[in-house]
This record gives structure tokens, sequence and C-alpha cells, in this order.
């Protein structure tokens, strides 16, 4: 044993703890060892006690220590009946199974919602929603910001302001986090678009609704699918899209086949219920809402910290919600019957970024009759991974003595603002 007078000589810190060293040096969790104290904390650490089982006689009555209203040795702990309560508290519902619900179906439901991360990506989404996907935007769409009248005057010059606002001018922090100046500089692009309403009066017909709730319901082959929940921003008006094909375009949809990722099952990664509306169809505004036609949909990449898409799944997501805005206006307007080619196909764009590259689609929808592979398909045009700029650096880039990136914003690039404006202009020029 140590004596007082020489354990009182040395620090604590010269004495190991030798819980976080085996016999051979590395990391043992089973041994809790310290020098400074007695022996009895240096015991390995006990195993978890398992439960005993409760062994039930029947035609015998356990004996326990409920009617002492104490804990006695020896008598068998008493189980009462659950509690209920003479009022309700919603703290403490507990629902009923899920079997003895009034929407319960033997029938599963598959769900695809604003976290869904679906495997296969556009592929899978594509086939989800009976859609043909073209790369790239049409060129008559593009050519609207190519005219003069439809451009702001020094254009350039206030776009890269607006980035500029975002990504060095909106914050005091050395480093402005994603998720806020990607918002900021979509609120600023869309506010410079918002300035051509005086030339374009058509842009008045519209306005931005937030946190709104969708539902649609289809049937592809045998299942049951449904999207439901709260996507982006949504840029709604009062007049529909123009139609982007033509009724032979569309015509020709039947000849083409969609792309096949067998063996991967499509319905894998979509949430699975058995409690559920089988006519769930709603656009998230009322019947008397004047603005009832989705116009373009803002999506943000970071705009939930709990949930980060990759960009392949996140052009799904895009594709997957407008196709359920597109689907719940056709049910309101046609019914819910389904329709094997509409007499005017609903358009609904949408933009996807992350504050720095952007992505592009616009969604035509052609038919409502989603059951078979064959037939007239819906139309996507999907331009992805556009980049607005390449660096917006605060402090220059070095790299051995020698600056690779300056302070600043570099390599801006104007043909993207030109798309993001050609989509908001789309039926107001």
């Amino acid at each position: 044993m140590i004596p007082k007078a020489t354990v009182s000589l040395f620090s604590p810190n010269i004495f190991l703890n030798a819980s976080k060293l085996s016999a051979h040096g590395a990391p043992s969790p089973q041994t809790r060892r310290n020098l400074r104290v007695s022996h009895c904390l240096a015991a390995k650490v006990p195993p978890p006690k398992k439960p005993r089982e409760k062994v039930e006689i029947p035609g015998l009555e356990m004996v326990t220590y409920g009617d002492r209203m104490h804990y006695v040795p020896g008598l068998a702990k008493p189980v009462y009946p659950p509690w209920e309560m003479s009022f309700k508290d919603p703290r403490y519902y507990r629902s009923p199974p899920a079997q003895e619900m009034t929407l319960y179906k033997d029938k599963p439901c598959y769900v695809f919602n604003q976290r869904t991360s679906i495997l296969e990506g556009v592929r899978q989404a594509a086939w989800l929603t009976k859609t043909q996907v073209n790369p790239g935007l049409l060129p008559h769409l593009i050519s609207l910001a190519a005219n003069p009248e439809n451009q702001l005057p020094d254009q350039d010059e206030r776009v890269q302001n607006a980035i500029k606002h975002a990504r060095f001018w909106d914050t005091t922090e050395p480093r402005p986090r994603k998720e806020k100046y990607s918002n900021t500089l979509l609120l600023n692009l869309l506010h410079l678009c918002a300035s051509l309403q005086p030339t374009h009066p058509a842009v008045g017909r519209r306005i931005l609704a937030e946190n709104y709730s969708l539902a649609a319901t289809w049937k592809r082959g045998e299942d049951l699918f449904q999207i439901r929940g709260q996507n982006g921003l949504l840029h709604c008006s009062m007049d529909p899209l123009p139609q982007i094909c033509g009724e032979q375009e569309v015509l020709e949809t039947s000849d083409r086949v969609l792309e096949s990722f067998y063996p991967v099952s499509p319905t894998i990664d979509l949430q699975q219920v058995s409690v559920y509306k089988e006519e769930m169809n709603y656009t998230g505004f009322r019947g008397e809402y004047p603005y009832p036609h989705a116009h373009t949909l803002y999506f943000l990449e970071t705009s939930d910290p709990n949930c980060q898409l990759r960009p392949e799944q996140f052009r799904a997501k895009m594709i997957m919600f407008t196709f359920g805005n597109a689907l719940a206006r056709a049910h309101k307007l046609y019914g819910t019957q389904p329709h094997s080619l509409l007499e005017c196909p609903i358009t609904v764009q949408a933009v996807g970024t992350n504050g720095r590259i952007f992505q592009f689609l616009v969604f035509q929808l052609n038919t409502t009759d989603l059951s078979g592979d064959d037939g007239i398909k819906n139309q996507a045009w999907l331009d992805e991974d556009v980049e607005l700029y390449d660096f917006a650096k605060v402090r220059p880039f070095i790299k051995r003595k020698e600056v690779k990136v300056p302070a600043g914003l570099a390599g801006y690039k104007p043909e993207t603002f030109s798309k993001f404006l050609a989509l908001y202009l789309h039926g107001a020029a």
C-alpha cells in the first residue's frame, strides 16, 4: 500500500487509466481500472441480466404483495390492468392496432413523400409516372430569354450582384451556410424576374405558395401508389401553362419503350402502408382558390437538413412532385377515371438548386391511364447539373504560393440565368 505522503507527491495525470488499454495495448471495453482507488473498480463489466421468464400455470393463482402495498421478498410482483383515464389526453394517446382501424386495407399502398430517396433515381421515377424523359430543354422555350424585350436592363450585372448578396453580403459569418445562401439566391433571382411585370402583365396573375400539402393517387399495374407531403416553393397562376408538344408528337410516344431496371423492384425504397384512403387527391388549395394552376415548383437540395438527397435522387423527387401536381389537377378537371389521352395536356415546370448548380424540368401530363406500359406516355424534358458560377470565395484559394482561385465571384455563366428566366416567362411572354 502506498503511503499517503507518497501519493500526494504525484500528480493525478501521472497515474494511468487502464480502462482504455488491454494487455496488448489495445482498447478494451471489458476492463475498468484506476490505480488511484481500490481494486473494487477493476472488475469486468457484468453481462446484462436476462429477464426472468414468467411461468403461468393454469388453475393456480399467483400470490403477490399487492394487498400489502409494499415489496415482500418471496412474493410475486402484482400485475395491474392498464389505467384508463376518464378524459382524453393527447400526450398518452395509444392508437389501436392497424387491423382494427376503419381505413385498413389488405392490399398495401406505396407512398412517395418529400424524404423518399429511390434507388434508381430518374429511371425509377420515369417508370412510376409512365414518362418519357428527354435530355435538355426545348429550343423554342429557351429562345424566350434570347428576345431583348424579355431581358432585364443590365441583366448580367444585376444577377452577379444577386449572387454576391447571397454569398457575401447577407451574413456576418466567415462562411455562410449552404441552407442560407441557396434560399437567399433563389429569392433574389425570383425578385429580379418579377421586375419584368410592367412589360409582362401576365406575371401579375401569379403568386408564390409555400408549405402546401399535396396528395395524388394512381395505379401502376396491380399496385396502388400515392404521392403525399409538402414539396418546395410553388409558383401558381390564374392561367394554365400552354401545351409544350403538339398532338402528333404526343401520339408518337405510344411507340416508345420505358427503360427497365430489372431485377430491381419498382417499389423499392417506397413507404408501404396499409392504412390509407383509396381516392386521395388534393391539390393543396380549396376550390375557390383564385390561383389553381401550378406553374413552377422550386426545390432546394438543403431544405431539410435531416434528409440530404443525392443529385440523382433529387432529380427524381422533382419529377415525382411535378407529376403529382399535374395529376391532382387532372383528377379535379377530368375526374379520377383513367383517360388514355387528355383533351388538354397539363404542363408543370420545376427548378432545383443547391445555390450553385441548377436542375431544370418541364413535365407534360398527357394521360392518366398509367396501369400498363403500352399506349400514350407522359413527357418530361430535363436539363441537369447546369452551373450558374464556378466559385464564390470569401478568401482566395492559394496553393504553393500561387493564387488558384481569386476572392469574389468567378466563372459566372449567363446562359444559366437565361434558362431560369425562360421558365419564369413561359406563359407570360
